[in-house]
């Protein structure tokens, strides 16, 4: 098999090679660091690459394979790479979050999420980018300058967990580990075709959250199919005691495959969600999406419902949280800072403790709403973004333009779509539907019953067979 062929393989047909002992990790790893050096240039979707380590751990997993005794299975990720965004902490690789204020730091720990994954044999290629402090969803930093869309090089990758995205999209790793505050999964994963998903709060532990019992955080995985992501998920979940929203059982996440019939099944088709605007290509790859669902014997209805736009919510709760990590570090580091992140930590200075507690009391009323909703459905399906990625150059505070039409913020008017399910801790998983009039991917949202995770994969999967994507990666003939 070709080198650059391996590259290009899901993690799925990656782990049966590895198993038959068709490809050992050594030639995977470098089939893939190959495709990294010539890639990354153009892309600028690492911060650091752990070529040297990731050889060397592929040299031990080959030599576990060679040893072990006829009929033994491998562990379920053995041989098989990974990224990491560099938010999440990584034990001897950089973790620099972005920002110059941490360009040397080197945890001694890996974050929980991460040693699952290398117990589970996978092999860690690099750290991708993400702009400081992950605060925005464009990815771009003073560190490492911007990330390119494994799409367009005119375009976003989007973010925060933009890197990510793109090394998924450009078959640099067939696994990412992101992180999702507000969308930062879902919204590149959209914006560059591949999947991503923000599991049900408490699924996959988060060892590096601030706020124990606040959380709207989640660390994720990015991949290319939503099989890959089971078996991602399969690794990273189950509970953990220093986690309070962590749980047990663990679902079987690898029966999630695709039905050859979903009669029975009830979905709510959402084209707005507090937004206004949203465009035709858009609203055309979801009413496909919605086709396809009933072509396969789901019931597809799209309520009239009353909802508010959920970003000033969402602002008062996350904006208030960075204000009180980094004030301290505005205070001190501003000149190296990211001017919109040290905005945002600004403007909360309006936030009182009312407002924050309120904020919350309206979290807790926007659970009860979206609970009555998959009380009535078996699932919610959406949009993920508005429109295709944006300009490479555009920022935070700009303008955007949908159809044409002028408006006026990125959040509100971009991804109105994500925000709201962080707050829930309901699951949200974005998948691929096809490529607009522009080059670039559209992608719609399906959201899942709390604590249902393997039953919305199962969801995902059945509508993935039926769109053809299959994996798709950017730059390679579909």
């Amino acid at each position: 098999m070709a080198k650059e062929e391996l590259a290009l393989r899901t993690a799925v047909e990656l782990r049966a090679l590895i198993a038959s002992r068709a490809v050992s990790p050594v030639e995977v790893v470098d089939a893939v660091l190959a495709r990294i050096e010539r890639l990354q240039p153009e892309l600028n979707c690492f911060i650091t690459v752990c070529a040297d380590q990731a050889r060397e751990a592929a040299r031990q997993s080959a030599a576990r394979i060679a040893s072990a005794p006829n009929g033994e299975p491998l562990r379920l990720l053995e041989g098989i790479p990974f990224t990491a965004k560099d938010l999440v902490e990584t034990a001897g690789v950089r973790t620099t979050f972005g920002s110059r204020i941490l360009e040397d730091n080197v945890p001694q720990t890996d974050a929980v999420a991460i040693a699952r994954l290398k117990a589970a044999g996978a092999i860690l290629v690099g750290k991708t980018t993400t702009p400081e402090y992950g605060h925005k969803a464009f990815t771009d930093s003073p560190l490492f300058g911007r990330t390119r869309n494994a799409w367009s090089a005119e375009r976003s990758c989007a973010g925060s967990s933009g890197g990510a995205a793109c090394a998924v999209a450009s078959g640099l790793a067939p696994l990412a580990v992101a992180t999702d505050g507000g969308g930062s999964t879902r919204i590149p994963a959209a914006a560059n075709g591949v999947v991503g998903i923000k599991q049900t709060i408490g699924v996959i532990p988060h060892s590096q959250a601030p706020d124990l019992f606040g959380g709207y955080t989640y660390v994720t995985p990015t991949t290319r199919t939503v099989a890959d992501t089971a078996l991602m998920m399969r690794a990273m979940a189950g509970p953990y005691e220093n986690d309070p929203w962590s749980f047990s059982p663990v679902e079987d996440f690898a029966a999630s495959g695709p039905r050859t019939s979903l009669k029975g099944i009830r979905i709510a088709m959402l084209p707005r969600l507090g937004n206004t605007v949203v465009g035709r290509e858009v609203i055309a790859g979801l009413e496909r999406c919605g086709k396809l669902l009933v072509e396969a014997g789901a019931e597809v209805e799209t309520p009239t419902i009353d909802f508010e736009p959920i970003e000033p919510l969402w602002r008062i709760i996350n904006h208030s949280t960075w204000r009180a990590r980094f004030a301290s570090l505005v205070a001190k580091h501003r000149e190296i800072m990211t001017p919109t992140l040290v905005r945002q930590v600004e403007e909360a200075e309006a936030f009182s403790a009312t407002d924050y507690q309120l904020a919350a009391f309206r979290r807790g009323e926007l659970f009860r709403t979206v609970q009555g909703w998959l009380g009535r459905y078996d699932a919610l399906l959406m949009p993920t973004l508005t429109r295709t990625a944006l300009p490479i150059e555009n920022n935070l505070y700009d303008p955007i333009e949908i159809d044409g039409e002028r408006m006026p913020e990125v959040r509100a008017a971009w991804f109105p779509y994500t925000m709201p399910f962080n707050l829930t801790g309901h699951p949200a998983i974005t998948l691929p539907v096809g490529l607009a009039s522009d080059g670039l991917p559209l992608a719609v949202q399906l959201v899942g019953r709390f604590r249902r995770d393997a039953e919305m994969l199962t969801l995902a999967a059945t509508l993935e067979a039926s769109m053809g994507w299959n994996g798709r990666i950017a730059g390679e003939p579909s």
